[in-house]
């Protein structure tokens, strides 16, 4: 891995989950390595018929620090990542990133994104967040700007979750974050694989912070969001939050349940403190 000069990162994999991405990889490539040029690039490329995974072939054949990996089929962006996270952290990678083909995230905001993660207070998760103060989005039609914020509202009140952007896919995680949480019990796909990831993150009782960036809308190519990618995301979401909301009542009954037995044994040890104290030794008359 190619460092600049004078200049120490922790070890980084970007990984670009792939299918049917020929129009856009080679620029989503080109533009990481130009804006941070000492990571190395995992393309993960679920079996494109149409040809991406050759011309992943191609651009590593032209840069070593660029890989692929071959995925037997069409799985989901979340199996995807999964097992782009499996093969980082068996080459020793310190940071991961998440990022997309198509070039809604802008190579440009990497280099913010890895300046958070490394900086002294190491946050565990560092999210690209389009609605933080600062970030926006761009070419975005109202209603999917509609469904995005809705969506991220119902996040963070189905799950007490201090996050804006939980649904967003441009972020950097921790390789020791990735070893603290169950990474092979992730059964969720795109949109709600990143609600999925956040929401065990924050659940570990781990940092996540966001950084804004500017989310630009696909010019080339299809996007791979579709209305059962948003119903299992609201789905699953309700039931984590149905369980989350169960425990912490659980945890509160608990605690009530807690305090009334201490209160009792207390009154009961006052009592029998006081009828020691009594000048007859506490004993009844007929004693």
């Amino acid at each position: 891995m190619t460092q600049p000069s004078g200049v120490e990162h922790p070890r980084t994999l970007v990984i670009i989950p792939t299918y049917n991405e020929i129009q856009t990889l080679p620029t989503a490539v080109r533009r990481v390595r130009e804006n941070a040029p000492w990571v190395d690039v995992l393309i993960a490329d679920d079996s494109s018929p149409d040809g991406t995974g050759a011309v992943a072939d191609q651009l590593a054949g032209q840069d070593a620090q660029v890989r692929v990996m071959h995925r037997a089929g069409k799985e989901g962006l979340g199996k995807a990542y999964v097992a782009g996270f499996a093969w980082a952290l068996d080459r020793g990678y310190e940071l991961v990133v998440e990022m997309d083909a198509d070039g809604s995230h802008r190579a440009v905001d990497l280099p913010a994104l890895l300046s958070r993660a490394e900086q002294a207070d190491r946050p565990d998760l560092v999210i690209g967040s389009r609605w933080t103060p600062g970030g926006r989005v761009e070419n975005w039609p109202r209603s999917r700007e509609a469904i995005s914020r809705t969506g991220n509202t119902y996040v963070r009140l189905a799950l007490g979750m201090p996050v804006g952007d939980a649904t967003a896919g441009f972020r950097v995680f921790r390789a020791d974050t990735l070893r603290a949480i169950a990474l092979d019990e992730v059964e969720s796909a795109g949109y709600c694989f990143q609600v999925d990831m956040t929401w065990r993150v924050h659940s570990a009782g781990l940092r996540v912070v966001e950084v804004p960036i500017v989310f630009v809308e696909r010019t080339e190519g299809e996007s791979k969001m579709s209305g059962n990618i948003v119903r299992e995301a609201l789905w699953r979401t309700t039931v984590w939050g149905a369980k989350h909301r169960a425990r912490q009542v659980g945890r509160l009954a608990a605690r009530a349940g807690g305090a009334i037995s201490d209160g009792v044994t207390g009154l009961r040890g006052r009592v029998a403190s006081a009828r020691e104290n009594r000048p007859d030794g506490g004993r009844s008359p007929e004693q």
